[in-house]
């Protein structure tokens, strides 16, 4: 780009630069005030890259700077969380990244299921380790009590509360963890671990029908949720080991907001897991309809990714936060 007429550019676009430092400065404003602060800040992110680029002087670019991080931190603070704001997170934000980064959680959930079920039959076909892991007392309070009464011993209001703070959890540690790669598989292995042995156990003393039973409901979407989350950790450790086009700290930031977006939206879901855990699963309903709620849960989230994730990204949404909450950077022509 060819360089500019400092002078001239600072007399033609001062004005505009004095109106945004009065709206930052208001402690109120109406409604057409907020959107011209916006539509302000965007105009001078812009005069800000074309001096940058075309006349580089050092206390202009400073001055500007200052302006516009004042102006954003403004914006911020006025943000009133709305219900459009809620009803885009999870019809564009939520669904979009899930959709975008559904290769790395399938990936994950489609091999701890294989890990589980090698387990299962292992463990099945070797009784001797069932004995070096519980004694035969406490095999058959398993079996005959604490697998079933584990639903239903606490009032299900509680219990439901319980369940989703140990999931949301379990979840978090995934994602927070992936940044190192190893913890993450660490934990998802203890978790599916956990599972084939009390599986192996209840199948080889012929209550697979009650582990079925009682896990089904609850555990398929619940343990889907554990997967996306253990999938999106290692997809956040893989941005900074093959960051691309980008520089490490940019793929990895770039990675890590989506993180987020993704574990906002699985609190949701492991909330409704844990509702199914603690109203559905216990019930006197047939296994067969407890089973088909837990399907129908399942599919209804597997659509979600599917349909709605899918036209969200075809839109351009990527899960990322908002531009306008990002550095200021505007593109300029020549």
């Amino acid at each position: 780009m060819p360089r500019i007429d400092l002078d001239a550019y600072v007399a033609a676009n001062a004005r505009s630069w004095v109106r945004l430092e009065e709206l930052v400065k208001q402690r109120r404003r109406t409604g057409a005030e907020a959107d011209e602060l916006v539509d302000r800040y965007q105009q001078v992110a812009t005069h800000l890259s074309v001096v940058r680029t075309s006349a580089p002087d050092g206390e202009l670019v400073a001055h500007l700077s200052s302006l516009l991080g004042r102006a954003r931190i403004s914006m911020l603070a006025a943000r009133v969380p709305s219900w459009r704001g809620v009803a885009r997170f999870f019809t564009e934000q939520f669904p979009a990244a899930l959709y975008r980064l559904r290769w790395w959680w399938l990936g994950c959930l489609a091999g701890n299921v294989l890990v589980t079920g090698i387990m299962m039959i292992w463990l099945a076909q070797h009784p001797a380790v069932e004995q070096n892991l519980l004694s035969p007392e406490q095999v058959d309070q398993l079996v005959n009590n604490d697998f079933e009464s584990y639903y239903s011993e606490n009032a299900a209001g509680a219990f439901a509360a319980h369940v989703w703070l140990n999931n949301a959890w379990v979840s978090a540690l995934c994602i927070a963890l992936g940044i190192l790669g190893l913890p993450v598989l660490w934990l998802l292995f203890q978790n599916v671990a956990n599972l084939a042995i009390v599986g192996s156990i209840m199948v080889r003393h012929d209550r697979g029908d009650l582990f079925w039973g009682l896990i089904l409901p609850h555990g398929l979407l619940e343990l889907t949720c554990v997967f996306v989350a253990g999938g999106i950790g290692l997809r956040l450790f893989w941005s900074w080991i093959e960051p691309g086009a980008l520089s490490r700290a940019a793929a990895l930031a770039r990675a890590g907001r989506t993180a987020v977006t993704v574990a906002l939206g699985l609190a949701v879901v492991l909330a409704i897991s844990g509702v199914i855990e603690a109203f559905v699963t216990p019930s006197p309903l047939p296994t067969w309809a407890r089973i088909a709620i837990g399907v129908l849960a399942e599919v209804v989230f597997l659509a979600y990714v599917f349909v709605v994730g899918r036209a969200a990204a075809s839109r351009g949404e990527t899960g990322d936060v908002s531009a306008t909450l990002l550095e200021d950077r505007a593109a300029t022509q020549a």
